[in-house]
């Protein structure tokens, strides 16, 4: 079997994409990758990001919100960004790897009662979703 290669998934705050991204990429990766997520203003994993997941049948309640701080110094295969503000900021890693830019809308500021603002997270999660779908077809090509 090959080795497993590195992702890094990186938002503003480490607190709603990142985290649902590395959940998704763990429950869809198959063991062929080692996953990572963290914020350039890393802040907490919010609770409804927890919930919507849990939606889908994966639970990221145990995961962290990091700086990208934490893994300058690691070499990743590929990382990619969710935000505009992650891709301008995001700081220089070691090695070559393949950068790629999601941009997803953010659920944080979503208003509202707490269906509406549900609406926003699943909107965000099901993106996600897809797109690791996507790039996970094409990386086993």
């Amino acid at each position: 079997m090959a080795e497993a290669k590195m992702v890094l998934f990186i938002c503003t705050g480490n607190s709603i994409r990142s985290q649902m991204a590395e959940g998704f990429m763990k429950a869809l990766g198959n063991g062929k990758w080692i996953v990572r997520s963290a914020g350039v203003l890393p802040s907490f994993v919010h609770p409804l990001a927890v919930r919507v997941m849990m939606e889908a049948e994966i639970d990221i309640s145990d995961q962290k919100s990091k700086s990208v701080d934490k893994f300058v110094n690691e070499t990743f295969d590929v990382i990619i960004t969710l935000c505009d503000h992650a891709a301008a900021t995001c700081p220089t890693f070691p090695g070559q790897a393949k950068r790629l830019h999601w941009p997803i809308d953010d659920p944080i500021g979503a208003t509202g009662t707490m269906e509406e603002r549900l609406v926003l997270f699943r909107k965000a999660r099901d993106e996600i979703k897809n797109r690791i779908e996507a790039f996970l077809k094409s990386e086993s090509k």
